[in-house]
């Protein structure tokens, strides 16, 4: 499929992980990319991995800084001439799982300045250029963790319910200009952010437990993402605007608690 065909998608957090396979499936469907990241080298490595014959801009950006985003998507729209598709992927999970009575005000400022003001910047600059063009799509990625509590910490988790309600609000103010804003929702997947958990797991000989909650008894590869964050980019998903799509393994379709599954 070509669905990217002439199309330009600008990604955040592209440096590994998620944001590594959406741009290597945009890539491969045929999208002019401009890929975001805070890490040089992970960027660097992405645009590597990429598919050869792709045109690829890379940026180092804090999503979090104003002025560093109205800049990049300026610089996208300057060098491409358009902006039809943005993935708000960048995201961090902070390391924090205090409960409430320890919670760290500088630690949920770090994660929600990345995790929600990030996806509105970016949105907020990207949607000027794609209401001008009369088309535009938009894929934030939430979590699980915003869905219901267990996956992640207090901070992490607030801020990925903000990004799903973010995603309807803003759904609301762009439908009228043609441009649709869907979220994705991973479960647990294996990425520089879990690695954490996937290494302390490893090391502890309870590897088979991850994923085990959830109904497919089994954790994700990024590529699963991509390919929802695609498909959600793409026309096949022309009608769908406002939406946030779990893409979790069956975690969040039934009860799930500690020792149910076996």
């Amino acid at each position: 499929m070509q669905r990217f065909e002439n199309r330009v998608v600008l990604i955040t957090g592209a440096g590994s992980g998620i944001g590594r396979a959406t741009a290597k499936r945009m890539a491969v469907e045929g999208a002019r990319l401009m890929l975001v990241d805070r890490n040089e080298e992970g960027l660097k490595q992405t645009a590597e991995e990429i598919a050869a014959g792709a045109e690829v801009l890379t940026r180092i950006v804090d999503v979090s800084d104003e002025a560093a985003v109205e800049q990049c998507v300026s610089e996208t729209i300057a060098h491409f001439g358009q902006l039809d598709v943005l993935c708000n992927n960048a995201g961090i999970a902070g390391g924090d799982y205090n409960t409430v009575q320890e919670q760290s005000l500088e630690t949920w400022q770090k994660i929600v300045s990345v995790n929600l003001y990030g996806v509105m910047l970016f949105t907020k600059y990207a949607s000027r250029q794609m209401e001008k063009q009369g088309k535009g799509a938009i894929v934030n990625t939430a979590s699980v963790a915003g869905i219901r509590s267990g996956a992640g910490g207090n901070a992490y988790s607030a801020s990925k319910a903000a990004v799903i309600n973010f995603t309807m609000t803003s759904a609301c103010d762009l439908g009228g200009h043609n441009v649709r804003v869907n979220a994705v929702c991973p479960g647990l997947v294996e990425t520089g952010m879990t690695q954490p958990v996937f290494d302390y797991a490893r090391a502890n000989n309870k590897e088979a437990k991850l994923g085990a909650r959830c109904e497919l008894r089994r954790y994700g590869r990024p590529e699963e993402i991509a390919s929802a964050i695609a498909f959600l980019a793409s026309d096949d998903a022309s009608y769908m605007t406002g939406q946030a799509l779990a893409v979790d393994g069956g975690n969040t379709a039934s009860l799930n608690l500690p020792g149910m599954k076996v």
